[in-house]
């Protein structure tokens, strides 16, 4: 049974949506909105297949309501209704994720091939969903039975209910991010995705946008006002990863924000309040960048009111094993292939490996194997390929 909202502030073109509706097919579920607000707070309330949005709409306007959901992952297909003098902005609602769009007063052939059209997206789009979560699942387990892994799934279990902030430290590649995922998936914030930034990867010039956005205007390439990370993690959490990379400047904001959960745009004078769950990750030693001046320590101590030293490879090497069978597996259903096996003699030598890589190493050499060997992975096989 298909699941419709029809979000709409003309009752009378409700009326004909719900009634043409109604005609194709008794067994949809319709709910009806009356302007913007109510219809982002139904659509964050409740799971629909199909969603009818009106443009021009008082307090929210429907290209609005398309963002705020497209920003919070809200995966559904969208059909805009516009008026004569809304096609450019139909256009621009096309550009932003909408499946369609159809003009006032609605056509009834052009709305039900949009509407067939629209659901069966949604029907594929929630099969694939179904399978990617699937891996998503699988690829997010924190594999492990030695003591090292254990004293972190203890402590993540212990904190994850609760809002304080966390920096997790470790070498590249020993899964800090799996980290941060298990803490806010097992935490109260789960509902939302759990927003992540590489302060490492965006250039200091633009890092203070990307975290706190910019209002129109504010600079060159400024065309139009843009929410920054903190407000689209607001509710939710923010990962900071590599944030021992991020500028004086914007670290200097992230403590003001963490100080009164609070932020200003880019070019803009408005506080905004934001309610956000901080986990911040680093591959370095923060206690020496603060001393050679590269780090704030008031910072740093915002940060580590929880700390979590993910382990190195070469620290828990009674797992690897299971790692290597847990590669292999996710690996296979990732390429749609059947699964491979690992002989003992094999699965001994990467054992005794350093792997300065880490466990991000170990993934790579064991997808290379299974594309390279045959139904078995040999101890041959490892000395071609490692």
């Amino acid at each position: 049974m298909a699941k419709i909202i029809i979000i709409e502030d003309e009752i009378s073109i409700r009326n004909v949506l719900k009634n043409i509706l109604a005609v194709e097919n008794k067994s949809y579920k319709i709910d009806e909105a009356e302007n913007g607000e109510i219809g982002i707070n139904l659509l964050f309330s409740k799971k629909y297949d199909l969603v009818l949005c009106d443009i021009k709409m008082p307090k929210m306007d429907g290209l609005d309501v398309l963002k705020r959901s497209k920003e919070l992952d809200y995966e559904v297909p969208f059909i805009m209704i516009s008026g004569h003098g809304d096609i450019e902005t139909a256009v621009e609602c096309i550009k932003n994720g909408a499946y369609d769009y159809i003009s006032k007063p609605p056509d009834l052939n052009r709305l039900l091939t949009a509407v067939r059209n629209g659901l069966n997206i949604s029907n594929l789009e929630n099969t694939n969903k179904i399978l990617k979560n699937k891996i998503k699942n699988l690829s997010h387990k924190m594999i492990g039975e030695s003591q090292p892994i254990i004293n972190v799934k203890e402590i993540i279990n212990k904190i994850a209910p609760t809002n304080s902030r966390v920096l997790i430290t470790g070498e590249n590649g020993t899964g800090k991010e799996l980290v941060a995922l298990s803490i806010h998936e097992n935490s109260n914030r789960n509902k939302i995705p759990m927003i992540e930034v590489n302060c490492a990867a965006i250039p200091s010039e633009l890092i203070e946008s990307e975290l706190f956005g910019h209002e129109k205007g504010s600079f060159t390439s400024a065309h139009k006002q843009k929410k920054g990370k903190f407000e689209i993690a607001d509710e939710g959490t923010i990962f900071l990863d590599e944030i021992g990379d991020m500028s004086l400047s914007a670290q200097a904001k992230v403590l003001r924000a963490l100080q009164e959960n609070k932020i200003t745009r880019v070019g803009g004078e408005k506080s905004i309040d934001i309610n956000v769950r901080v986990i911040a990750a680093t591959n370095k030693d923060l206690k020496k960048e603060i001393d050679e001046g590269r780090f704030r320590e008031d910072l740093y101590h915002r940060l580590s009111v929880i700390k979590i030293k993910v382990p190195a490879l070469r620290d828990r090497k009674k797992d690897i094993p299971l790692l290597i069978k847990y590669f292999i597996e996710l690996i296979c259903k990732e390429q749609g292939i059947n699964t491979k096996s690992i002989d003992n003699e094999a699965t001994l030598f990467l054992q005794e490996k350093d792997w300065t890589g880490n466990i991000r190493e170990l993934r790579n050499v064991i997808e290379r194997l299974i594309i390279l060997s045959s139904e078995t992975i040999t101890k041959k096989d490892v000395d071609l390929y490692y």
